[in-house]
């Protein structure tokens, strides 16, 4: 538990300081040395920063046949001539948006009431292309989404037997601090990428803008939206990550309606709005939530059995489950801990405190994610950026949360914030993150190494899992050749063993497949 901070303010007194210290004493909030409106000002923060996902998964998810050749809803893709049906594709992204805000924001408050921890949880990006990509092809919508379930009600069964509590903790120190500033370095390249600054290059992996030059409207809202924050930050002005966004997003509306730029489209248009293009059409929609519910809990594994066991296809589709869990298991890890180092939330073994609340509504944000047919939902390393305004506590959660619920109301008001004036504040945590490097002992290999290859993997291969597999492994390896492997904790093994499957995975599949 995090103790007292010098910081902390005198608690209110009162008929209505009565109510106000209920909230205060549930969410630690004078204890974090934080305040209501800190928490209220953060929240809105991570929600700004989150938001995008509201636009992401509808066209990541809601545009993707299954193997009948079904949109999520159970609506058709194509018609008997094989045109695309273009208003059942509008029809899916409209449901998934709206079901995708609702578990976001159902979720989110929960993390907040009952983790008490300032993260926001969502629909989790590269989770998502993969059911797309490679699930829902071998079987119905319904069916995906039932395996997803079952990850997530695995993953919380392992959090209230304490296994991924003690996963969680016996994680050395060293390389919880490489985690932490590997995602550091993994949101700043997310955020120069989804904020146009870095791209796909000619003859090498990236560069820089359009040929190695920084041009477009869409670009100039980053700059400008970076160079805001910065000054603001300097000059120690309050909400100074809201106040960048909201000025950059009102210039990007203006440039928008003025200058008709347009969305970039695969290579076409490349200096227009990566993600969200600002216009407002209109304020307020109904949302359609028909989606909550169509899901096939054992429709898949089910299958298998049709006319006999069908082992390749049972062990095929285990290890698919097997994929989603590990991935969820440790993306959630790291998020947690780099979001508590940067809010100076750990303890001194480097723990969040309520860590057991905390990844148990994790655990269920992934079933709920299936239940509601958006993909399964974790917690948002975007989150640091509100951590970073100054939320400390589960309060801030709640914000965020309340937020996405207003947003399956207010979907084309949220819809003008384009990408390049959010993600200025991606790379502004990422600055605050790194700042931990410095608690690594890089004369000691045992530690610096697996430290370094967590960092660099994180954002070289654009995968949180990746950075801290490779840590936990090269971890083990040099403890074991330097005669140290008893000093290892045995559930290290475990999950090395673990990481092992889902490095090979693709071999496993082709044997398996075969």
């Amino acid at each position: 538990m995090v103790t007292s901070s010098p910081r902390a303010a005198k608690r209110p007194s009162g008929p209505s300081g009565s109510r106000l210290g209920a909230l205060d004493r549930w969410f630690e909030i004078t204890a974090r040395g934080s305040t209501v409106g800190r928490e209220v000002r953060g929240g809105l923060v991570t929600f700004v920063t989150m938001s995008y996902i509201l636009a992401l998964n509808p066209l990541i998810i809601g545009t993707k046949p299954d193997a009948e050749g079904n949109l999520l809803g159970g609506l058709p893709y194509t018609d008997a001539a094989g045109q695309v049906i273009g208003a059942n594709v509008d029809a899916a992204i409209a449901m998934v948006a709206a079901a995708t805000a609702l578990v976001a924001g159902v979720m989110t408050i929960l993390m907040g009431v009952v983790g008490r921890f300032p993260v926001g949880l969502a629909t989790g990006l590269g989770l998502n292309a993969f059911l797309a990509v490679l699930i829902a092809p071998q079987m119905t919508w319904p069916q995906a989404m039932g395996l997803v379930v079952i990850e997530g009600v695995i993953i919380a069964v392992l959090v209230l037997t304490g296994f991924r509590t003690a996963v969680f903790r016996a994680i050395p120190r060293s390389l919880r601090t490489g985690i932490s500033v590997g995602i550091g370095l993994f949101i700043t390249f997310v955020g120069l990428v989804d904020g146009g600054i870095v791209r796909p290059g000619s003859g090498t992996p990236v560069q820089l803008g359009i040929g190695g030059s920084l041009s477009g409207w869409p670009v100039l809202i980053f700059v400008l939206g970076l160079a805001l924050l910065l000054v603001l930050h300097v000059l120690r002005v309050r909400g100074a990550m809201l106040i960048a966004i909201a000025t950059a997003t009102v210039v990007a509306v203006i440039i928008e309606a003025v200058a008709q730029i347009g969305p970039k489209v695969g290579e076409e248009n490349p200096e227009g709005w990566l993600l969200n293009v600002p216009t407002l059409d209109g304020v307020a929609s109904l949302p359609d939530l028909s989606l909550i519910g169509q899901v096939d809990v054992f429709g898949a594994f089910a299958a298998t059995f049709d006319g006999g066991f069908r082992a390749n296809l049972f062990f095929g589709l285990a290890l698919l489950v097997f994929a989603l869990l590990l991935a969820d298991f440790f993306d959630t890890m790291g998020t947690v801990v780099a979001i508590g180092a940067e809010g100076d939330l750990l303890d001194d073994k480097g723990n969040p405190p309520h860590l057991t609340p905390i990844l148990l509504v994790d655990s269920a944000a992934a079933a709920a994610g299936g239940v509601g047919s958006v993909s399964s939902n974790t917690s948002y390393i975007e989150s640091a950026a509100g951590v970073g305004d100054g939320a400390r506590t589960g309060l801030a959660s709640v914000v965020t949360g309340v937020a996405f619920l207003l947003a399956m109301f207010l979907a084309p008001l949220i819809s003008i914030i384009p990408s390049e004036a959010a993600t200025p504040a991606l790379v502004f945590v990422g600055f605050l993150m790194i700042s931990q490097v410095l608690k690594i002992q890089w004369d000691d290999p045992e530690q610096g190494i697996p430290a370094f290859l967590t960092m660099v993997l994180m954002p070289f291969t654009y995968s949180i899992t990746v950075g801290i597999g490779a840590g936990i492994l090269s971890y083990l390896l040099l403890k074991v050749v330097r005669g140290k492997a008893r000093q290892v904790h045995w559930l290290m093994y475990v999950v090395a063993a673990a990481f092992g499957v889902y490095f090979a995975q693709g071999i496993l599949s082709r044997v398996l497949g075969g």
